[in-house]
């Protein structure tokens, strides 16, 4: 009975442990049906390519350059379509495969010479006359790459020989000539230098023809790798208008990859921003094969200009199939939208070089000059022109012999020229003198044509007699400013310049020069002596006095509106790409707000009325539509051509009209004319187009309405 039952027992234990081991048999099996019907049905398409994928990297897409426009909507800078030929390193041979690299690169190479094509060659390693290897100039910054361990790995003083010889071993030039090899090595250098992977793309050349773009395609299998890239191109609608406000663009150099990369750092530890901001900031950050604003608006405005980039994903799966993808959409830049008047920039920049060409410069003695247009009560700047020029359309070709030019034409004179600014200094010491109740309205002194001062004689133009403040403005006598500053002293006559902002940066958004007041520290610091007669030589514009054209057309503009110094700009606002939404809207701002009496300034004003309408300038502003207000000045220069001294003056014009209600507010120089008078003829032909336009081609519409 026992043993029955143990049997029983036993058999019913057997039967459960079965049970069990079948119902988890089935679990697993279970679970491997569901996980195969999800990997087939439900995640089939994804699974399927995620298996099929061996290699997948993403790539960034350049964004188009914003524009620039005037203020009423013209465009200045503009982008056009063009091509580039690039290495795709999908396509193109591995480095393990360097012959075969040595061969696409060489056939493209003799295809370019053919066609009449540049292509890029930063190697540092040229020929010289003589058919020897040597060191190209002003390319430090890659003659040490090209040494450092990242590339050669060559001791500092190796020579450009040395330099070659490692470049034909490393990659195989052997059987090609010393100028082939050369060539080839050159395209080599760069694709490294330049970070050349699946996701950096090498730009081989640039603005390449149609017709060579064609040839590409057609021998695809010749040049294996080779792509086209439809790129945008920046294009100057007018390329020789306002070239030193507009800048331009260029390939991104070495430093400003360095400083670039460092910002970017900055902007990544702010533990302020979200993780998708930073996202963003890394997606966008510069390659070593970008462009960048060099200088000017293109510079200074970067970061609205140049927009966002996109991202390409690029997978390639077992059979070579390759297949692309936007996964984020490139923004287009920022319309910049500037104060300046292309009308008027025109017309400012003809006046000066016509007057300048007119005025025949002795030999050895080429004559410049520049110009500043500001709009009285705002600050902003309509027109600014320095002479001479160049073409942005050509600027890259002819770069070389710009920067040697002695007549210095990529210097923004009318920003960065700090003149010693002659009479045209008088308005600001007759302003002290007035508030400061050293003379008023009634007070006259006596002009003989000389004036003793310590123990030495100064002259003046003309033995004027007794003056008045107004008639000393008028005639501009040197003897009455004289007598003024000895009461005045220094300092009091610096408090009142730099009420006026004379010496000092304006503060508009591109570089300045700071120019400088005269003064014992100013002086000191420069390791000279102040002497008695400096302060004297200072109240008309003498000594070391130096102020910049713009610094002129404001201080104009101040006496012109009643003591207000505005912050000039040049940029009105900024738009996106697209016109529906505004980034940036700049308004006036006052940098200084003096309180000069109206008592003062209307004497001030009426002396240098009498110079438009009866003085000096009476010729130049005869004709003029509206009554003028200005006051010129001279300045001594000395300079040694062939040994021998020649003394000169540059001409000086400080002007705003109408006279009763005061608009624009000119300043002008020209270098070496003897005369401010000759300049005077500019500010005319300035007034006389400003002035004699219709309502409608002085209105400002619209920006949105401006374009389509």
């Amino acid at each position: 009975m026992a043993s029955s039952y143990y049997t029983q027992n036993k058999k019913t234990r057997f039967s459960r442990r079965v049970v069990i081991a079948t119902a988890l048999v089935l679990l697993i099996f279970g679970g491997y049906v569901f996980d195969l019907a999800s990997v087939q049905l439900v995640h089939g398409e994804e699974y399927a390519a995620m298996v099929k994928s061996v290699n997948t990297y993403q790539t960034a897409v350049d964004a188009a350059r914003g524009g620039i426009l005037d203020r009423n909507g013209n465009p200045l800078v503009v982008n056009r379509q063009g091509y580039s030929l690039i290495f795709d390193l999908s396509y193109f041979p591995g480095s393990s495969r360097q012959q075969r690299r040595n061969e696409i690169i060489y056939n493209l190479i003799r295809l370019m010479e053919k066609e009449e094509e540049k292509w890029i060659d930063a190697l540092p390693v040229v020929f010289d006359g003589g058919g020897n290897l040597v060191f190209a100039e002003k390319m430090d910054a890659e003659i040490t790459y090209l040494k450092s361990t990242e590339m050669l790995g060559l001791n500092h003083y190796a020579t450009a020989q040395n330099c070659f010889d490692a470049l034909v071993e490393r990659y195989s030039l052997q059987e090609y000539t010393k100028e082939d090899a050369r060539k080839i090595a050159s395209v080599l250098f760069a694709m490294r230098r330049k970070g050349f992977s699946m996701s950096v793309p090498y730009v081989f050349a640039e603005d390449v023809k149609l017709g060579t773009v064609s040839r590409v395609k057609e021998n695809s299998g010749l040049y294996e790798g080779v792509d086209v890239k439809i790129v945008t191109y920046r294009e100057y609608t007018d390329g020789a208008l306002a070239v030193h406000l507009l800048g331009n663009v260029g390939a991104i150099s070495a430093d400003e990859y360095k400083s670039q990369k460092e910002l970017l750092e900055e902007k990544l530890n702010d533990p302020n921003i979200s993780d998708q901001e930073k996202q963003a900031l890394k997606a966008n950050e510069y390659k070593l094969n970008d462009t960048i604003g060099k200088f000017g608006v293109e510079q200074v405005m970067e970061s609205y200009l140049r927009g966002t980039s996109g991202v390409k994903t690029i997978t390639e799966d077992v059979d070579g199939n390759i297949t692309e993808e936007y996964t984020v959409q490139p923004k287009t830049g920022d319309t910049v939208i500037l104060t300046m008047d292309r009308d008027l920039q025109k017309v400012t920049e003809t006046a000066l070089e016509k007057r300048i060409l007119e005025l025949t410069a002795a030999k050895g003695l080429e004559r410049a000059g520049a110009c500043a247009v500001i709009d009285v009560k705002t600050g902003e700047l309509l027109a600014s022109a320095s002479y001479p020029g160049y073409d942005l359309n050509t600027f890259t070709q002819e770069y070389g012999t710009l920067a040697a030019s002695p007549d210095k034409p990529l210097w923004n004179r009318a920003l960065q020229g700090a003149y010693a600014p002659g009479s045209t200094m008088k308005p600001a010491i007759a302003i002290a003198a007035l508030e400061s109740g050293v003379i008023d309205e009634n007070t006259r002194l006596f002009c003989n044509g000389t004036f003793e001062y310590k123990d030495r004689t100064f002259d003046c133009l003309d033995a004027h007699g007794s003056l008045n403040v107004v008639e000393a403005i008028d005639k501009s006598c040197n003897i009455f400013f004289y007598r003024v500053a000895d009461m005045l002293g220094i300092n009091i006559m610096n408090q009142y310049s730099s009420m006026f902002g004379l010496g000092t940066k304006t503060g508009i958004e591109l570089p300045e020069a700071n120019g400088a007041l005269a003064s014992i520290a100013y002086a000191n610091s420069l390791g000279t002596e102040w002497l008695p007669g400096d302060t004297i030589q200072a109240a008309i514009g003498q000594s070391y006095n130096a102020f910049t054209p713009l610094q002129l057309a404001n201080y104009c503009a101040a006496i012109a509106n009643g003591g207000t110094l505005y912050t000039p700009h040049i940029i009105k606002s900024v738009k996106s790409f697209d016109y529906s939404e505004t980034i940036l809207e700049k308004t006036a701002r006052i940098s200084q707000q003096s309180t000069f009496s109206e008592k003062s300034l209307a004497l001030v004003r009426e002396g240098m009325r009498r110079v438009a309408a009866t003085g000096f300038c009476q010729a130049a502003f005869q004709n003029c539509p509206v009554k003028v207000a200005a006051k010129t000045g001279t300045s001594q220069v000395k300079k040694y051509v062939d040994g021998v001294r020649i003394d000169e003056n540059n001409g000086f014009l400080i002007a705003y009209a109408p006279y009763d209600d005061p608009q624009i507010a000119v300043a002008v120089v020209i270098e070496k004319v003897n005369s401010g008078t000759a300049t005077a003829n500019v500010a005319a032909d300035i007034f006389d187009y400003f002035f004699s336009r219709t309502p409608e081609m002085a209105q400002s519409p619209a920006i949105n309405r401006l374009l389509p």
